[in-house]
């Protein structure tokens, strides 16, 4: 028996990706694309008075931006599923024509890598609320990273204590929006039985925080 082989036997699990997971990744990679290019018309309509306002609280709305990082890995549970999954609805953003250009792809893989770290943080093996609300948050902080520090970025001309304001409410948006939207959606989902093909077929069954 390898040494591979071996660990699955003691954990019950595979990390190795399966055709069905690569499908089912992509077309939550597909849909959030479409997401995120609906999410960024939405975010025209409000952006001018909330910059009148209070320009760092535009913040609060790019969670939206991060939902396919936490789903992804919510229902496939394999390394690398938030990676995926965000940086491919990036790209289909791209494709769909971003206003952001190609700016968007980095974004995408700067999110799915906050969210994936927190994940490996707990070894792929707790999906629960608290590290679903960690994970988008994790993703919302890079956001604001991004944003904010990155020659790219689009507030970088923000003050210290504005960039700072900022990246607080792109991780609380990453926490509500991505990471509790994305925990129950995956509940809602489990409960169909459509995802009685992956580890996350008994989500709705799973404790809350534990």
């Amino acid at each position: 028996m390898t040494d591979t082989s071996a660990r699955q036997t003691l954990t019950g699990r595979s990390y190795n990706w399966r055709v069905v997971d690569i499908v089912v990744a992509a077309l939550i990679a597909v849909a959030g694309g479409v997401i995120f290019w609906a999410w960024s018309q939405g975010a025209n309509l409000i952006s001018a008075p909330v910059n009148a306002f209070y320009p760092p609280l535009t913040g609060l709305y790019a969670g939206g931006w991060m939902i396919p990082a936490v789903l992804g890995m919510l229902i496939i549970r394999k390394p690398g599923a938030a990676l995926f999954c965000e940086t491919v609805a990036a790209t289909g953003e791209l494709i769909m024509g971003s206003q952001y250009g190609t700016t968007v792809l980095i974004s995408g893989v700067l999110q799915g890598l906050g969210a994936e770290l927190v994940f490996a943080a707990f070894m792929y093996k707790k999906f629960n609320l608290p590290v679903s609300l960690l994970a988008g948050a994790g993703a919302g902080l890079f956001c604001g990273l991004n944003d904010s520090f990155l020659p790219w970025g689009w507030n970088i001309a923000y003050a210290g204590g504005d960039k700072l304001a900022y990246i607080i409410f792109t991780a609380i948006s990453g926490a509500v929006i991505a990471g509790g939207l994305s925990w129950l959606a995956t509940r809602g989902l489990a409960r169909t039985g459509v995802l009685s093909s992956f580890a996350s077929r008994k989500a709705a069954t799973e404790p809350v925080f534990s």
